[in-house]
Protein backbone atom coordinates (compact mmCIF):
# COMPACT_ATOMS: atom_id res chain seq x y z
CA UNK A 1 0.00 0.00 0.00
CA UNK A 2 0.97 3.43 -1.10
CA UNK A 3 2.33 5.37 2.05
CA UNK A 4 -0.19 8.72 2.26
CA UNK A 5 1.01 12.28 1.59
CA UNK A 6 -0.43 15.66 2.55
CA UNK A 7 -0.35 19.19 1.50
CA UNK A 8 2.77 20.19 3.40
CA UNK A 9 5.94 19.45 1.39
CA UNK A 10 7.52 16.79 4.18
CA UNK A 11 5.43 15.18 6.06
CA UNK A 12 2.79 12.37 6.51
CA UNK A 13 -0.77 13.09 6.70
CA UNK A 14 -2.65 10.63 9.60
CA UNK A 15 -5.83 10.97 7.57
CA UNK A 16 -6.91 11.28 4.20
CA UNK A 17 -10.13 10.19 2.61
CA UNK A 18 -10.63 7.82 -0.86
CA UNK A 19 -10.57 10.29 -3.16
CA UNK A 20 -7.36 11.34 -2.17
CA UNK A 21 -5.68 7.48 -2.00
CA UNK A 22 -6.96 7.14 -5.61
CA UNK A 23 -5.27 10.19 -6.70
CA UNK A 24 -2.13 9.42 -5.37
CA UNK A 25 -2.13 5.75 -6.35
CA UNK A 26 -3.15 6.56 -9.87
CA UNK A 27 -0.12 9.35 -10.17
CA UNK A 28 2.25 6.48 -9.38
CA UNK A 29 0.43 3.89 -11.58
CA UNK A 30 1.64 6.56 -14.10
CA UNK A 31 4.93 7.27 -12.32
CA UNK A 32 5.43 2.52 -12.84
CA UNK A 33 4.80 3.03 -16.45
CA UNK A 34 6.42 5.77 -17.49
CA UNK A 35 9.82 4.16 -15.90
CA UNK A 36 9.14 0.91 -17.89
CA UNK A 37 8.99 2.06 -20.85
CA UNK A 38 12.10 4.30 -21.03
CA UNK A 39 15.53 3.38 -21.43
CA UNK A 40 17.04 2.52 -18.35
CA UNK A 41 20.44 4.31 -19.99
CA UNK A 42 18.30 7.47 -21.46
CA UNK A 43 19.72 10.21 -18.64
CA UNK A 44 22.86 8.98 -18.86
CA UNK A 45 22.88 9.72 -22.82
CA UNK A 46 21.82 12.75 -22.58
CA UNK A 47 24.04 13.79 -19.40
CA UNK A 48 27.14 13.65 -21.98
CA UNK A 49 25.16 16.35 -24.23
CA UNK A 50 24.47 18.68 -21.66
CA UNK A 51 26.56 21.59 -20.65
CA UNK A 52 29.26 21.06 -23.64
CA UNK A 53 32.03 20.30 -22.02
CA UNK A 54 30.46 17.47 -19.49
CA UNK A 55 30.02 13.63 -20.12
CA UNK A 56 30.54 13.16 -16.30
CA UNK A 57 28.29 13.35 -12.88
CA UNK A 58 28.58 16.86 -11.40
CA UNK A 59 28.85 15.97 -7.89
CA UNK A 60 29.43 18.83 -5.20
CA UNK A 61 28.40 21.64 -2.38
CA UNK A 62 25.86 24.15 -2.66
CA UNK A 63 28.10 27.83 -1.60
CA UNK A 64 27.58 30.99 -0.27
CA UNK A 65 29.98 34.34 -0.63
CA UNK A 66 30.04 37.53 1.00
CA UNK A 67 28.52 40.29 -1.00
CA UNK A 68 26.84 37.83 -3.75
CA UNK A 69 25.15 36.50 -0.85
CA UNK A 70 24.85 39.79 1.64
CA UNK A 71 21.18 41.43 1.68
CA UNK A 72 21.43 43.44 4.58
CA UNK A 73 23.47 46.41 4.81
CA UNK A 74 24.84 45.41 8.01
CA UNK A 75 27.17 42.59 7.55
CA UNK A 76 27.69 39.91 9.86
CA UNK A 77 30.32 40.51 12.83
CA UNK A 78 32.27 37.06 11.50
CA UNK A 79 35.10 38.12 9.30
CA UNK A 80 34.86 36.86 5.38
CA UNK A 81 38.06 34.57 5.68
CA UNK A 82 41.34 35.34 3.90
CA UNK A 83 41.24 33.04 0.84
CA UNK A 84 37.79 31.82 1.08
CA UNK A 85 37.87 30.84 -2.38
CA UNK A 86 40.75 29.42 -2.72
CA UNK A 87 41.27 27.53 0.50
CA UNK A 88 37.34 26.06 0.23
CA UNK A 89 38.03 25.06 -3.19
CA UNK A 90 41.33 23.08 -2.66
CA UNK A 91 38.99 21.51 0.08
CA UNK A 92 36.41 20.25 -2.15
CA UNK A 93 38.38 19.66 -5.16
CA UNK A 94 40.88 17.15 -2.24
CA UNK A 95 37.45 15.58 -1.24
CA UNK A 96 36.90 14.14 -5.22
CA UNK A 97 34.41 16.52 -6.19
CA UNK A 98 34.07 18.57 -9.20
CA UNK A 99 30.93 20.45 -8.92
CA UNK A 100 29.69 24.22 -7.76
CA UNK A 101 26.38 25.36 -7.00
CA UNK A 102 27.08 29.05 -6.51
CA UNK A 103 24.21 30.70 -4.76
CA UNK A 104 23.45 34.42 -5.46
CA UNK A 105 21.13 36.86 -5.02
CA UNK A 106 19.54 39.62 -7.32
CA UNK A 107 19.16 41.82 -3.90
CA UNK A 108 22.64 41.57 -2.76
CA UNK A 109 23.57 43.13 -6.61
CA UNK A 110 21.01 45.76 -5.92
CA UNK A 111 22.77 46.04 -2.71
CA UNK A 112 26.08 46.39 -3.58
CA UNK A 113 26.47 46.00 -7.42
CA UNK A 114 29.83 46.80 -7.55
CA UNK A 115 31.06 44.22 -5.10
CA UNK A 116 28.82 41.63 -6.10
CA UNK A 117 30.80 41.74 -9.61
CA UNK A 118 33.85 41.69 -8.45
CA UNK A 119 33.14 38.45 -6.33
CA UNK A 120 31.65 36.78 -8.85
CA UNK A 121 35.08 37.28 -11.35
CA UNK A 122 36.79 36.04 -8.33
CA UNK A 123 34.93 33.06 -8.06
CA UNK A 124 35.25 31.94 -11.36
CA UNK A 125 38.81 32.61 -11.94
CA UNK A 126 39.84 30.37 -8.78
CA UNK A 127 37.12 27.84 -10.19
CA UNK A 128 39.31 27.47 -13.11
CA UNK A 129 41.82 27.38 -11.18
CA UNK A 130 40.66 24.19 -9.41
CA UNK A 131 38.98 22.45 -12.22
CA UNK A 132 35.49 23.18 -10.89
CA UNK A 133 32.01 23.48 -13.14
CA UNK A 134 30.04 26.05 -11.64
CA UNK A 135 26.27 26.87 -11.93
CA UNK A 136 25.53 30.49 -10.74
CA UNK A 137 22.03 30.43 -9.08
CA UNK A 138 19.76 33.00 -8.85
CA UNK A 139 18.31 32.22 -5.67
CA UNK A 140 14.96 33.26 -3.72
CA UNK A 141 14.01 32.11 -0.12
CA UNK A 142 10.36 33.24 1.04
CA UNK A 143 10.70 35.67 -1.78
CA UNK A 144 12.55 38.41 -0.41
CA UNK A 145 13.78 40.03 2.51
CA UNK A 146 11.02 42.78 1.98
CA UNK A 147 8.48 40.38 2.98
CA UNK A 148 10.37 37.91 5.20
CA UNK A 149 13.16 40.35 7.05
CA UNK A 150 14.87 37.22 9.30
CA UNK A 151 14.67 34.16 6.68
CA UNK A 152 13.71 35.49 3.00
CA UNK A 153 16.32 36.87 0.33
CA UNK A 154 16.04 37.14 -3.27
CA UNK A 155 14.52 39.42 -5.15
CA UNK A 156 15.04 42.98 -4.40
CA UNK A 157 13.25 45.47 -2.40
CA UNK A 158 12.65 48.12 -5.33
CA UNK A 159 10.00 45.06 -6.95
CA UNK A 160 8.20 45.65 -3.22
CA UNK A 161 8.34 48.91 -1.62
CA UNK A 162 6.35 51.37 -3.30
CA UNK A 163 3.18 48.61 -3.64
CA UNK A 164 0.76 48.17 -0.28
CA UNK A 165 -0.44 44.77 -1.33
CA UNK A 166 2.49 43.81 0.15
CA UNK A 167 3.87 45.41 2.80
CA UNK A 168 7.64 45.10 4.62
CA UNK A 169 7.44 41.95 6.88
CA UNK A 170 4.27 40.59 5.60
CA UNK A 171 5.82 37.08 4.77
CA UNK A 172 7.02 35.32 2.01
CA UNK A 173 5.98 31.97 2.46
CA UNK A 174 3.49 29.94 0.32
CA UNK A 175 1.71 30.44 2.98
CA UNK A 176 1.50 34.08 3.28
CA UNK A 177 -1.10 36.01 1.46
CA UNK A 178 1.39 39.16 0.61
CA UNK A 179 3.68 35.97 -1.73
CA UNK A 180 0.58 34.74 -2.75
CA UNK A 181 -0.24 37.94 -4.37
CA UNK A 182 2.74 39.36 -5.17
CA UNK A 183 3.64 35.47 -7.27
CA UNK A 184 -0.47 36.01 -8.71
CA UNK A 185 1.12 39.47 -10.48
CA UNK A 186 4.83 37.94 -10.79
CA UNK A 187 3.45 35.22 -13.27
CA UNK A 188 0.98 37.25 -14.10
CA UNK A 189 3.57 39.69 -15.82
CA UNK A 190 2.35 42.84 -14.11
CA UNK A 191 5.06 43.40 -11.26
CA UNK A 192 6.91 46.63 -12.13
CA UNK A 193 9.90 48.40 -9.87
CA UNK A 194 9.44 51.36 -8.12
CA UNK A 195 10.09 53.39 -11.51
CA UNK A 196 7.38 51.42 -13.49
CA UNK A 197 9.94 49.19 -15.16
CA UNK A 198 8.85 45.49 -15.73
CA UNK A 199 10.52 42.87 -13.50
CA UNK A 200 10.55 40.37 -15.90
CA UNK A 201 13.01 42.65 -18.12
CA UNK A 202 15.06 43.92 -14.71
CA UNK A 203 15.45 39.93 -14.21
CA UNK A 204 16.95 39.78 -17.32
CA UNK A 205 19.10 42.90 -17.04
CA UNK A 206 20.31 41.61 -14.42
CA UNK A 207 20.97 37.48 -14.75
CA UNK A 208 22.96 39.25 -18.10
CA UNK A 209 25.42 40.81 -15.66
CA UNK A 210 26.55 37.90 -13.79
CA UNK A 211 26.21 36.22 -17.31
CA UNK A 212 28.55 38.94 -19.03
CA UNK A 213 31.02 38.57 -15.91
CA UNK A 214 31.64 34.54 -16.04
CA UNK A 215 30.35 33.07 -19.43
CA UNK A 216 34.37 33.54 -20.71
CA UNK A 217 35.17 30.74 -18.15
CA UNK A 218 36.26 27.47 -18.60
CA UNK A 219 34.51 27.05 -14.96
CA UNK A 220 31.08 28.31 -15.99
CA UNK A 221 28.76 25.58 -16.94
CA UNK A 222 25.64 27.22 -16.09
CA UNK A 223 22.95 29.59 -15.20
CA UNK A 224 19.79 28.31 -13.08
CA UNK A 225 17.11 30.92 -13.98
CA UNK A 226 15.23 31.20 -10.32
CA UNK A 227 15.15 28.87 -7.22
CA UNK A 228 11.70 27.21 -6.31
CA UNK A 229 9.50 29.30 -7.45
CA UNK A 230 5.92 29.45 -6.13
CA UNK A 231 2.73 28.42 -7.29
CA UNK A 232 -0.61 29.02 -6.24
CA UNK A 233 -3.37 27.96 -8.70
CA UNK A 234 -3.60 25.65 -11.63
CA UNK A 235 -3.73 27.77 -14.37
CA UNK A 236 0.02 29.34 -13.18
CA UNK A 237 1.60 26.09 -14.46
CA UNK A 238 1.37 27.32 -18.38
CA UNK A 239 2.21 30.87 -16.77
CA UNK A 240 5.39 29.36 -15.43
CA UNK A 241 6.08 28.19 -18.95
CA UNK A 242 5.62 31.41 -20.34
CA UNK A 243 7.75 33.06 -18.32
CA UNK A 244 10.40 30.18 -18.74
CA UNK A 245 10.35 30.42 -22.43
CA UNK A 246 10.80 33.80 -22.05
CA UNK A 247 13.76 34.11 -19.90
CA UNK A 248 15.57 30.99 -22.23
CA UNK A 249 14.86 32.78 -25.52
CA UNK A 250 16.16 35.97 -24.00
CA UNK A 251 19.13 34.34 -22.36
CA UNK A 252 19.92 32.41 -25.21
CA UNK A 253 21.31 35.62 -26.95
CA UNK A 254 23.89 35.60 -25.35
CA UNK A 255 24.98 32.05 -24.00
CA UNK A 256 24.52 28.67 -25.10
CA UNK A 257 25.30 27.29 -21.59
CA UNK A 258 23.24 25.01 -19.95
CA UNK A 259 20.20 26.76 -18.09
CA UNK A 260 18.50 24.80 -15.38
CA UNK A 261 14.56 25.09 -14.70
CA UNK A 262 13.29 24.53 -11.22
CA UNK A 263 10.48 22.58 -9.66
CA UNK A 264 7.73 25.02 -8.28
CA UNK A 265 6.95 24.89 -4.33
CA UNK A 266 4.76 23.92 -2.61
CA UNK A 267 4.56 19.83 -3.82
CA UNK A 268 1.29 19.89 -3.05
CA UNK A 269 0.10 15.86 -5.05
CA UNK A 270 -3.55 16.17 -4.08
CA UNK A 271 -4.56 19.96 -3.85
CA UNK A 272 -6.59 20.95 -6.86
CA UNK A 273 -5.84 24.50 -6.61
CA UNK A 274 -2.61 23.30 -7.76
CA UNK A 275 -3.28 19.86 -9.74
CA UNK A 276 0.27 18.67 -9.81
CA UNK A 277 0.18 16.18 -12.14
CA UNK A 278 2.74 15.08 -14.74
CA UNK A 279 1.04 17.17 -17.52
CA UNK A 280 1.11 20.07 -15.73
CA UNK A 281 3.95 20.31 -14.42
CA UNK A 282 5.19 19.56 -18.27
CA UNK A 283 4.06 23.02 -18.87
CA UNK A 284 6.57 25.08 -17.03
CA UNK A 285 9.36 23.94 -19.14
CA UNK A 286 10.38 26.39 -22.03
CA UNK A 287 9.35 25.28 -25.51
CA UNK A 288 12.77 24.88 -26.24
CA UNK A 289 14.70 22.23 -24.06
CA UNK A 290 18.60 22.03 -25.97
CA UNK A 291 20.95 21.74 -23.11
CA UNK A 292 18.29 22.43 -20.66
CA UNK A 293 18.01 20.64 -17.07
CA UNK A 294 15.38 20.20 -14.36
CA UNK A 295 16.72 20.97 -11.04
CA UNK A 296 14.71 19.65 -7.64
CA UNK A 297 15.60 19.96 -3.79
CA UNK A 298 15.45 17.09 -1.89
CA UNK A 299 14.99 17.45 2.41
CA UNK A 300 14.92 14.00 3.50
CA UNK A 301 16.44 10.62 3.36
CA UNK A 302 14.08 8.80 -0.04
CA UNK A 303 13.83 5.54 1.76
CA UNK A 304 11.64 2.83 0.29
CA UNK A 305 8.23 3.80 0.76
CA UNK A 306 8.74 7.06 2.34
CA UNK A 307 7.29 10.53 1.23
CA UNK A 308 10.91 11.50 -0.02
CA UNK A 309 10.89 8.77 -2.53
CA UNK A 310 7.79 9.28 -4.01
CA UNK A 311 8.42 13.24 -4.41
CA UNK A 312 11.84 12.20 -6.23
CA UNK A 313 9.89 9.41 -8.31
CA UNK A 314 7.42 11.96 -8.98
CA UNK A 315 9.88 14.89 -10.35
CA UNK A 316 12.46 12.01 -12.05
CA UNK A 317 9.15 11.10 -14.15
CA UNK A 318 8.72 13.85 -15.30
CA UNK A 319 12.16 14.60 -16.53
CA UNK A 320 11.87 11.31 -18.40
CA UNK A 321 8.67 12.17 -20.08
CA UNK A 322 9.98 15.38 -21.11
CA UNK A 323 13.63 14.04 -21.91
CA UNK A 324 15.47 17.01 -19.94
CA UNK A 325 18.13 15.70 -17.40
CA UNK A 326 17.16 15.98 -13.24
CA UNK A 327 19.79 17.71 -11.53
CA UNK A 328 19.33 17.57 -7.40
CA UNK A 329 20.61 20.83 -6.77
CA UNK A 330 19.69 20.63 -2.90
CA UNK A 331 20.23 18.02 -0.39
CA UNK A 332 20.44 17.10 2.79
CA UNK A 333 18.41 15.06 5.74
CA UNK A 334 15.62 17.19 7.98
CA UNK A 335 13.22 16.73 10.82
CA UNK A 336 9.87 18.76 10.76
CA UNK A 337 7.41 19.03 12.31
CA UNK A 338 3.88 20.67 12.35
CA UNK A 339 3.06 24.10 13.95
CA UNK A 340 -0.05 26.79 13.83
CA UNK A 341 1.57 29.96 12.43
CA UNK A 342 0.57 33.39 13.00
CA UNK A 343 -2.09 33.64 10.44
CA UNK A 344 -3.84 29.96 11.87
CA UNK A 345 -2.35 27.44 8.79
CA UNK A 346 -0.31 24.52 9.51
CA UNK A 347 3.21 25.13 8.56
CA UNK A 348 6.15 22.31 8.53
CA UNK A 349 9.15 23.93 10.04
CA UNK A 350 12.40 22.45 10.47
CA UNK A 351 12.92 20.54 14.07
CA UNK A 352 16.94 22.23 14.50
CA UNK A 353 17.28 19.91 17.60
CA UNK A 354 16.79 16.65 15.78
CA UNK A 355 18.22 17.00 12.33
CA UNK A 356 21.18 15.43 11.68
CA UNK A 357 22.69 13.62 8.78
CA UNK A 358 24.49 10.71 9.55
CA UNK A 359 26.52 8.35 6.98
CA UNK A 360 24.36 5.75 6.45
CA UNK A 361 21.75 8.08 5.33
CA UNK A 362 24.14 9.25 3.67
CA UNK A 363 25.11 6.23 1.46
CA UNK A 364 20.93 5.92 0.87
CA UNK A 365 20.87 9.11 -0.65
CA UNK A 366 23.51 9.39 -3.22
CA UNK A 367 23.21 5.98 -4.34
CA UNK A 368 19.32 6.17 -5.12
CA UNK A 369 20.45 9.56 -6.91
CA UNK A 370 23.20 7.41 -8.78
CA UNK A 371 20.77 5.02 -9.36
CA UNK A 372 17.79 6.83 -11.18
CA UNK A 373 20.43 8.14 -13.22
CA UNK A 374 20.78 12.39 -11.72
CA UNK A 375 22.64 14.37 -14.00
CA UNK A 376 24.56 15.98 -10.73
CA UNK A 377 23.60 16.64 -7.04
CA UNK A 378 25.00 19.43 -4.89
CA UNK A 379 25.30 19.17 -0.94
CA UNK A 380 23.21 22.01 1.57
CA UNK A 381 25.93 23.70 1.66
CA UNK A 382 29.36 25.61 2.23
CA UNK A 383 28.80 28.73 4.04
CA UNK A 384 31.07 31.41 5.97
CA UNK A 385 27.77 32.09 8.34
CA UNK A 386 26.98 29.57 10.76
CA UNK A 387 23.51 28.03 10.28
CA UNK A 388 21.04 26.79 13.15
CA UNK A 389 20.24 23.94 11.45
CA UNK A 390 23.99 21.98 12.03
CA UNK A 391 24.15 20.00 8.88
CA UNK A 392 23.17 22.88 6.77
CA UNK A 393 27.49 24.08 6.96
CA UNK A 394 30.23 21.82 6.10
CA UNK A 395 32.35 24.42 7.53
CA UNK A 396 32.40 26.72 10.66
CA UNK A 397 34.64 30.19 11.06
CA UNK A 398 35.62 31.26 14.14
CA UNK A 399 35.65 35.19 15.06
CA UNK A 400 39.18 35.16 13.68
CA UNK A 401 37.82 34.20 10.56
CA UNK A 402 39.58 30.77 11.01
CA UNK A 403 37.81 28.55 8.78
CA UNK A 404 37.62 24.59 9.35
CA UNK A 405 35.03 21.33 8.14
CA UNK A 406 32.45 19.88 10.02
CA UNK A 407 31.82 16.17 10.93
CA UNK A 408 29.71 16.68 7.65
CA UNK A 409 32.21 17.21 5.47
CA UNK A 410 33.66 14.11 6.30
CA UNK A 411 30.29 12.08 5.60
CA UNK A 412 30.51 14.14 2.26
CA UNK A 413 33.38 12.84 1.25
CA UNK A 414 33.28 9.28 2.80
CA UNK A 415 30.96 8.94 0.41
CA UNK A 416 32.05 10.21 -2.78
CA UNK A 417 35.30 7.99 -2.09
CA UNK A 418 33.05 4.96 -2.15
CA UNK A 419 30.64 5.96 -4.49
Amino acid sequence: MFPILIASNFSLHKSIDSKIVLYIVAQFIIISSLFSSIEPDYVNKVNGQVGHQKDVSLIGVDMKGLYTSTIHNNRSSIPFPDNYYNDSFKLITNAGMNHIRYVLYWQAYENDPISFIEELQTVASLADKWGLHVIYDNHQFHTSSWLDPIRGSGFPPSLFSDNASYPYGSGGSPADPSAFNWWTKWWNHTITDNKGVDGWNLQIGFLKKVINTVEDHNSTLGYEILNEPQIHSVDEWKKIGKYNTFMANELRKITNKTLVFDMTIPVELHDLKINMTLENMAKLLPTSRDDVVFKISLYGIPAAGSYQEQKLNLLAALTNITRVPLYIGEWNDVSREEHINAEGQVDNEINQAVSDLNQTDAYIMTKKLKDIGAWGWAFWNWNYLPDSTPDFNLITVNMNGDMETTKYFDILKHVVANS
